[in-house]
């Protein structure tokens, strides 16, 4: 196993994971999967992190998705493992407590748009291109794909690209909200590290319930959305930083929030 197969790098409370495989264009093997959620679920519970962004090694590609010389020595009993695998960590990504930055620098399909979904945010480089491309291969995008794609880029359009397997540029990929921004891929990074920024200077409680709210209340009915706002809020009314905000405001400076 490449002991190097995902670079951390720590920074001002934003942590950024490089996939570093870009040999086979970052695909995702089981060894980089269970890389990937060893330092996710260490950064759930570390308060001095506020932001992770997730980007790859090299300048051609974010992710290709499975590693599909891998797969061919799979059984099929070592497939539903895999699917499963990345299914979760998947998830866990979505459902983590902090916001998550995909730097979308190169080509990236099935799995890798698959993990730019599972991200809140997607910055994409020109040269970025994206697509769910398994029912060229006979299968279905098995990581999230059906029902978050759709869920961002509307039904219609999502069957469109997942029937036929076709590849966007960025430039399609902004128009039609798959992702967030486009810059120049010299540019990605220090675009993704300036986003990332802004939201430490948030309230980190403010920004973990926000993210429960819209992620789960746009599952339900507007009232019961509304439910969860509104028990989201109360999370934050006994807060430290609640005071903080209102006296930095008042004193006219920058508030400093603990996360408390």
């Amino acid at each position: 196993m490449n002991d190097n197969i995902l670079l951390v790098e720590e920074e001002d409370s934003i942590v950024t994971l490089t996939l570093n495989r870009p040999e086979v264009m970052n695909c995702l093997n089981f060894a980089l999967l269970h890389a990937l959620r060893d330092q996710i679920e260490s950064l759930r519970f570390r308060t001095d992190v506020r932001v992770i962004i997730i980007t790859a090694a090299g300048e051609k590609a974010f992710c290709a998705g499975a590693d599909l010389k891998e797969r061919r020595e799979l059984s099929p009993v070592q497939v539903k493992e895999y699917i499963f695998t990345i299914r979760n960590l998947f998830t866990s990504i979505e459902q983590l407590n902090k916001p998550v930055i995909a730097a979308v620098n190169g080509a990236a399909f099935g799995g890798g748009t698959e993990l730019a979904l599972a991200s809140d945010i997607r910055i994409a480089s020109k040269n970025a291109s994206m697509g769910l491309t398994e029912t060229r291969l006979a299968i279905i995008p098995g990581a999230g794909g059906t029902q978050r794609l759709p869920r961002l880029v509307g039904r219609g359009k999502a069957k469109e690209l997942m029937f036929t397997g076709r590849r966007v540029d960025a430039e399609e990929a902004l128009r039609i909200n798959l992702v967030n921004q486009v810059c120049e891929l010299k540019d990605l990074l220090d675009e993704c590290k300036k986003m990332a920024a802004m939201i430490c200077e948030t309230g980190p409680v403010a920004i973990e319930q926000v993210k429960y709210a819209i992620n789960y209340g746009l599952e339900t009915d507007i009232n019961t959305g509304l439910a969860i706002e509104s028990n989201a809020y109360w999370v934050t009314i006994p807060t430290e930083d609640r005071l903080e905000g209102l006296a930095a405001f008042r004193e006219k400076r920058k508030p400093v929030y603990k996360g408390k």
